[in-house]
């Protein structure tokens, strides 16, 4: 195992997990499964990308010397999420940790959705969470496993957020399944917690989220207490420490890790967004539709 920059746990931490993180081949989620790695745990990871995902294991096995393993899969289909937690299960080995990290997000004012777009974040956000979570926890009371879920949500899963309803209402959900779970499967001593992250700049976010914002842009900074964004290793860190074994009694909490921007401006697009002309949601709706587009290209489910 090869020490992952920037952490500062016992290099062996997670030897004894196995981790299945959705939304693994890019930004957050290849971060976490990175640090994951490093620190001894086998490492599966999913998305509908299955170039993207060979690339980010190999990559993740080079840093760490660890092999991670790869599961192409969309979230929002009941049968493939069970094939792909079937096939983690016989050819790399019995998951027993769960990082539910697929998302999906635009900006843009609720009367311009239409039923379609508030239905492709709904599915891939809460369902496939769904979906992901039945299928784990289902083998793992069967087997008497202590499993471990993972959830990242968002800030305004609190409080709702003007021009991302969608994602705010999928988040909200999410959130409030981590807390019954946690309540529900607790006696089986499955744990369930989530993380709500701030502003962390990745690509694929920045165009939906921000477009036109470059992901070094300091921009932003004197919304948030701390005066800039978060840092990767910050949320990975995190997320290794709700992963590990210690503090088993911790269950059905959320965490931000936010620079106390949500204390602030209760964490939500509405302030920066509301003064925006028609002319400018069509310029972003543009800018996000050639991300989309882009995307839609590189899938290979």
């Amino acid at each position: 195992m090869i020490s992952v920059e920037g952490s500062p746990f016992k290099n062996d931490l997670l030897k004894d997990k196995t981790i299945w993180v959705t939304g693994g081949g890019t930004g957050l989620g290849k971060s976490m499964a990175t640090l994951f790695s490093g620190l001894g745990a086998k490492v599966a990871i999913s998305s509908r990308k299955e170039d993207v995902l060979k690339k980010a294991a190999d990559e993740i096995s080079v840093q760490t010397g660890n092999a991670v393993f790869i599961a192409p899969m969309d979230v929002r289909e009941p049968k493939l999420v069970e094939d792909a937690y079937e096939k983690i299960k016989s050819d790399f080995g019995q998951p027993n940790s769960l990082l539910n990290n697929a998302a999906g997000n635009f900006i843009s004012p609720t009367e311009r959705l239409s039923s379609r777009a508030f239905k492709v974040i709904i599915d891939i956000v809460l369902y496939g969470s769904v979906n992901t979570t039945l299928v784990c926890g289902k083998d793992w009371l069967k087997q008497g496993i202590k499993g471990n879920r993972l959830n990242i949500v968002t800030t305004y899963a609190w409080t709702g957020s003007g021009y991302v309803v969608p994602s705010a209402t999928a988040k909200a959900g999410v959130l409030a399944m981590t807390r019954s779970l946690a309540v529900e499967w607790g006696k089986k001593g499955i744990r369930s917690n989530a993380i709500a992250p701030g502003p962390f700049p990745t690509k694929g976010a920045w165009e939906r989220l921000s477009p036109g914002q470059d992901t070094d842009s300091n921009e932003n900074d004197a919304k948030i207490p701390m005066r800039r964004n978060g840092e990767m290793q910050e949320l990975r860190n995190l997320a290794t420490f709700l992963m590990a074994d210690g503090c088993d009694y911790l269950t059905g909490q959320t965490i931000a890790i936010d620079g106390a921007s949500h204390l602030g401006s209760s964490g939500n697009f509405y302030q920066s967004l509301d003064k925006l002309s028609d002319d400018d949601w069509d310029g972003i709706r543009n800018m996000i539709k050639s991300s989309n587009d882009a995307d839609k290209a590189k899938r290979s489910v």
